[in-house]
């Protein structure tokens, strides 16, 4: 009688969960290396190599710190690096600057709506603020995905004369220094 087949152990990296032969082509590769080097160092050679060549870097730079000044600058000179949102696929994510753009946007030569964007970096749940603005203008008011797949307000009509105050009075945390009006394709500010 045959022997009967045994499954395979699969090894996964601790950090991107992907078999440690694909792990270079995962999102974050600088982050596996650590677990790399410990668990499958004959995968990556280079990488041991290269570890090597950073660990007696800083072995070096210290040295040279504690040399010249007699005191311990190792701790002091690599300094905590700054966290950055990464997006799948390796790209950074910007953070979104905090501004209120209100634009008017001119359909059917008459008619006209005034787009409110950015209130929700503020803290502001767009959904209030649209009926609170419908009520105060006495006009229909809508949260809709704008071209940058971003929610914004859509006011019915031209209330871009008043819009300014109302948002300063209603919610304080959004200071008047951060509203911008798009006019002509340009950003005026509001104040």
């Amino acid at each position: 009688m045959a022997e009967k087949p045994q499954p395979v152990r699969v090894l996964y990296c601790q950090v991107c969960s992907l078999p440690p032969e694909y792990c270079e082509f995962g999102s974050d590769f600088e982050k596996c290396k650590p677990w790399l080097i410990q668990n499958v160092p004959d995968l990556y050679p280079n990488l041991l190599n290269e570890a090597n060549v950073k660990e007696s870097d800083k072995v070096a730079d210290k040295l040279q710190g504690t040399g010249i000044s007699g005191s311990s600058d190792g701790a002091a000179s690599s300094g905590k690096p700054e966290e950055v949102k990464r997006l799948p696929g390796g790209k950074i994510k910007k953070k979104d600057k905090q501004e209120v753009i209100i634009e008017k946007v001119v359909r059917n030569k008459r008619k006209s709506i005034t787009t409110v964007k950015g209130l929700e970096l503020f803290g502001v749940k767009l959904s209030d603020a649209s009926k609170k603005l419908g009520k105060k203008f006495a006009t229909g008011a809508s949260v809709v995905k704008g071209p940058t797949e971003k929610e914004q307000i859509d006011v019915q009509g031209d209330i871009s004369y008043d819009i300014v105050e109302f948002i300063t009075d209603t919610w304080p945390d959004v200071p008047e220094k951060a509203i911008f009006f798009i006019e002509d394709g340009k950003k005026v500010p509001a104040a």
